[in-house]
């Protein structure tokens, strides 16, 4: 059992296409039954035993702020400003510096995904790869990175927002990755880790899993996504206690 690392959940996004939801605050402050849809991942990540999370934002944080402050339900809460748009990839390593564990859980702050987190930590460093993700099967969207699994749960190929031969999961934007691979990404500039990184680390022959998850993983990227997630998601906190469903491939 592996106690939860820190954890940085990206939420700098403007999400254009919800403004007429958002207006123009940040897309992570969509609300879900009343509550902003990041308080939901915080919570998320405290019953999981979370103790200090990254929150790496952009547009508009300082609506985040004076929202969420320096602590939520216990948990430490700190921020990783981006001056102008960097990606996924960029605003984890612009976040790097504030990591102190020895590897990240990372999430990203429009999504929400039915997995439990310590037994997801657990198989990474288990498994002694350098990078995890959480895998769903794929319902035949198009519009979402696609993932390449062998049968060892090993991943062996991306295919980031298109559809392909062969699809069986989709990346549910979950990861868990050692604080050195952080540290090695190029500071500075916009770089994406789905399109770019983990290509490239996987070209390198660095050891990257997937953890499959079967239980709900949604998005509210658009209006109807939202629209979805709203009406699944309002009794999230209710129905937090039952059985997980996810393991190894």
């Amino acid at each position: 059992m592996h106690n939860l690392p820190d954890a940085i959940v990206l939420c700098g996004g403007a999400g254009l296409r919800l403004r007429e939801i958002t207006g123009n605050g940040p897309k992570a402050m969509a609300t879900i039954a009343g509550r902003p849809f990041l308080e939901l991942l915080l919570r998320q990540l405290r019953r999981s035993g979370c103790e200090r999370t990254i929150l790496a934002v952009g547009y508009r944080q300082e609506v985040i702020r004076s929202h969420f402050t320096d602590r939520f339900l216990g948990m430490q809460l700190v921020y990783s400003v981006e001056a102008s748009p960097l990606g996924t990839g960029g605003a984890l390593r612009n976040a790097a510096d504030l990591v102190e564990s020895d590897s990240v859980l990372v999430l990203n702050g429009d999504s929400y995904t039915d997995v439990d987190f310590t037994a997801f930590v657990t198989y990474h460093h288990e498994s002694k790869a350098d990078a995890s993700l959480v895998v769903v099967p794929t319902d035949g969207r198009g519009d979402c990175g696609n993932v390449v699994v062998d049968e060892q749960g090993t991943i062996t190929g991306f295919r980031e927002k298109q559809t392909f031969s062969g699809s069986r999961y989709f990346n549910a934007g979950i990861y868990v990755l050692s604080r050195s691979l952080l540290c090695q990404i190029p500071a500075g500039g916009p770089v994406s880790i789905e399109q770019e990184l983990f290509p490239q680390w996987l070209a390198e022959g660095k050891s990257i899993r997937a953890y499959t998850c079967l239980g709900a993983c949604m998005d509210i990227g658009t209006p109807d996504r939202y629209r979805n997630a709203q009406a699944i998601l309002a009794n999230v906190e209710e129905e937090a206690e039952h059985t997980p469903r996810e393991g190894q491939l």
